[in-house]
């Protein structure tokens, strides 16, 4: 489903618990000529909802690559969703265990890019991870505590090594049977800078682009402020404060809490970040935010920084990213890493 908006408004982003609001420009009630106008557009793909707000002169235009931006991300959804059948990375899931499948050649270089995140980040990214998501119960459901037994078997299907990727014939195979594709851990970062492109190649100056406030890139700065969009990101122990205000432009930012996805089990929180390494919730890191050039690289890496923790993180943070972690300890558990 698609809503409309054009009026003039200015907007405020919060992630983290993410909220989007939308308020009047206090000094104008109608349309000026010197006013731009303001297109909000929000779409559902991927099991995500991907929020638009662009400014403007041109209506028209404004219009047209809105739609064309709304339709990269259904064109996505039919590529990367674990929730349609009919995906590329489904058919993945079901036949690449049995035979080399070939893909197109934008799937085998995302398929690339995420075995390289997994390398990087020693095995706290995995795109295979969704066998320890069905067996937690966070795939369409709010989770449960499996037994051991369960989690040692949907160990043995869990693995980025699993993947034998061949470029020269753009075939993907799997070393063994039960091995599925998640991309719940780099799907919306990748549908946000590829939506971005779209705007850009139709000639938008200014937008922010959200999939489910989670993953934004803000291109250019609002007419309201030049330091750019406004992001605040919440306490991930009370979700209506806010703890650190951000200004973003011509760059992304990414989050991920355990106030997502949870459930309370034996006295404890499980969220869903899970490390795929010993099947179980990351514990330690309540959230991570990253901001980063590329939407891609902010969601990526938000999960290695909340599995592996703060040290880990300072230790392999790129020289070109901020990271915003909180942790669940007393004194200073939010803090920017240096």
């Amino acid at each position: 489903m698609r809503h409309f908006v054009l009026a003039l408004f200015f907007a405020a982003f919060s992630v983290g618990g993410a909220s989007l609001a939308a308020r009047p420009d206090a000094g104008s009630s109608a349309h000026s000529e010197h006013s731009p106008l303001r297109l909000e557009t929000n779409i559902d793909a991927m099991g995500s909802t991907y929020t638009l707000i662009l400014y403007g002169d041109d209506e028209n235009q404004m219009r047209s690559a809105s739609e064309e931006a709304a339709e990269e991300a259904r064109r996505l959804d039919r590529m990367l969703s674990n929730y349609q059948a009919a995906s590329e990375w489904s058919e993945l899931s079901r036949e690449a265990a049995s035979h080399p499948v070939k893909v197109s050649p934008e799937d085998f270089d995302l398929l690339e890019a995420c075995v390289s995140y997994s390398r990087a980040s020693e095995g706290a990214f995995d795109i295979t991870v969704g066998p320890l998501m069905k067996i937690w119960g966070f795939y369409k459901g709010s989770g449960r505590l499996p037994h051991r037994a369960e989690i040692q078997g949907a160990l043995d299907r869990v693995g980025y090594r699993h993947l034998i990727l061949d470029r020269a014939t753009r075939t993907v195979t799997f070393d063994r049977a039960g091995v599925e594709l998640d991309p719940g851990g780099i799907g919306k970062g990748y549908a946000v800078d590829r939506m971005v492109d779209v705007l850009k190649k139709n000639g938008v100056q200014t937008a922010l682009v959200g999939g489910s406030a989670s993953s934004i890139y803000a291109l250019g700065a609002p007419p309201s402020d030049p330091r750019g969009w406004k992001i605040s990101i919440k306490d991930p122990k009370d979700r209506n404060k806010t703890i650190q205000d951000v200004y973003l432009k011509h760059e992304s930012m990414s989050t991920s809490g355990n106030y997502e996805k949870f459930f309370y089990a034996e006295g404890r929180l499980w969220s869903h970040i899970m490390d795929p390494r010993t099947g179980y919730p990351a514990q330690g890191v309540l959230s991570v935010s990253v901001i980063a050039p590329r939407t891609i690289d902010s969601e990526a890496w938000t999960k290695p920084f909340y599995v592996n923790g703060r040290q880990w993180a300072v230790q392999h943070k790129q020289k070109d990213f901020r990271v915003f972690l909180c942790e669940d300890q007393k004194e200073a558990p939010c803090a920017w890493l240096p």
